[in-house]
């Protein structure tokens, strides 16, 4: 038998939350076969197999924490004790006859499907074992409509309700807690935000764009864009115009160090954007945005994003950002005050598009689509003029598409 340690992901990270497995005990693997899906505080990441051989034990359940360099499972390399494999498996489930790799997957100590064991413990993930604490329900006494007997959540609200006490006892009082660990991403972005909010000033900067011009640009190059296999969203719009912006100010793409005493002014546009993954907020940035075209930007934006929402982003996709874009309009909002990515200087906040009236020439009234903005800058290096002036040049871009696309390489 051989343990797999833990490997040393990288950027000092010392423990990852174990968020799936992707093999059980008993399962034939093959070497470079992805093992187990793990978070760290930045990124999701599959640890693969070292060797050839049988999975004979699993040291931990998914959302435990393991630390990097101990024991992450235990396997038989291929050509090394069969027989002794047998013997150990069996005498780990002394109650269970080994048979077939289905019957190996129900005994793993890991629940992952399968019939109820012959202990007696019922088959339920982490989160229905949490939530049957809760309401103080014993899971061996229900009957779940899984596969292979697993305990689901429905099957705990059932319970419950079929246990209650009769109309005439005394009703049950709320006010329950649950405490939960903040983990991986979260509790990275947690402690990011209390750095930034207590060591940046911060100051804000709001302005409405008009989006009439900027709509029809789209709409016009969405067709030729598609015939590539990409899609045009407004956003590759709002990453090249700040990045010609930029140009002209290039405070906006600094950081100042820790003592205040230098600041480092970047030739790269590195401009992120915040996506609401599936393992928490993210910001991957697209890496040189001065060098590239429009649909250069729409097609690394849409790469980005994919791997995000997948959980695949590695961190080099996540590190070395100047400059952060938050598109809260997507979810429906229309006015934030966006706190800045520290170390970087400046983020801005998109409102989503709203049909507005506003005055036009001899004061007569017009619908326009509008979207408001909102800046946040480190008030340290940049002050609030600058910042308007910056803003004032990125509107007038987005205002006049023809201006942008004619600058753009």
């Amino acid at each position: 038998m051989q343990d797999f340690i833990l490997p040393d992901i990288g950027e000092g990270i010392v423990e990852c939350e174990v968020v799936k497995w992707l093999v059980a005990q008993g399962e034939t693997i093959t070497e470079d076969q992805a093992v187990v899906e793990v978070m760290t505080d930045k990124a999701l990441v599959e640890i693969p197999a070292k060797y050839s051989g049988v999975v004979t034990k699993l040291y931990y359940v998914e959302g435990d924490i393991a630390k990097v360099h101990s024991p992450l499972f235990e396997m038989q390399i291929d050509g090394e004790g069969e027989g002794e494999l047998q013997l150990t498996v069996v005498a780990n489930e002394p109650n269970d006859e080994v048979k077939t790799t289905d019957n190996q997957l129900d005994s793993s100590p890991n629940d992952r499907g399968g019939i109820k064991p012959a202990s007696g413990k019922a088959l339920a993930s982490p989160a229905v074992r949490r939530l049957a604490r809760e309401l103080e329900i014993d899971l061996s006494q229900v009957n779940g409509s899984g596969e292979k007997g697993r305990v689901l959540k429905e099957d705990l609200s059932g319970f419950s309700s079929s246990t209650t006490q009769p109309s005439s006892a005394v009703p049950l009082v709320g006010g329950g807690t649950r405490v939960e660990p903040i983990r991986g991403i979260q509790a990275a972005m947690a402690k990011h935000m209390m750095h930034s909010v207590f060591t940046v000033p911060h100051f804000s900067v709001s302005e409405e764009i008009e989006m009439d011009s900027l709509i029809l640009a789209r709409e016009q190059l969405k067709p030729s864009f598609e015939k590539e296999g990409v899609k045009l969203s407004f956003m590759p719009f709002f990453i090249k115009a700040m990045s010609l912006a930029l140009q002209q100010f290039p405070v906006i793409n600094s950081q100042v160090n820790a003592d205040c005493s230098q600041v480092t002014y970047f030739d790269d546009h590195n401009i992120g954007v915040a996506v609401d993954s599936k393992v928490g907020l993210v910001v991957p940035n697209i890496k040189g945005v001065q060098n590239l075209s429009l649909f250069d930007v729409a097609k690394r934006s849409n790469e980005l994003v994919d791997l995000a929402r997948q959980g695949k982003l590695s961190n080099s996709d996540l590190k070395g950002g100047t400059i952060s874009i938050s598109n809260i309009g997507v979810l429906g909002g229309t006015v934030a005050t966006p706190v800045i990515n520290a170390p970087e200087s400046a983020i801005v906040a998109l409102g989503k598009i709203q049909r507005l009236p506003r005055f036009g020439e001899n004061d007569v009234v017009k619908a326009v689509n509008i979207m408001h903005v909102s800046w946040s800058g480190d008030h340290r290096i940049i002050d609030g003029a600058t910042m308007v002036r910056f803003n004032n040049l990125w509107k007038s871009y987005l205002e006049n598409p023809l201006t942008m696309l004619a600058n753009t390489r």
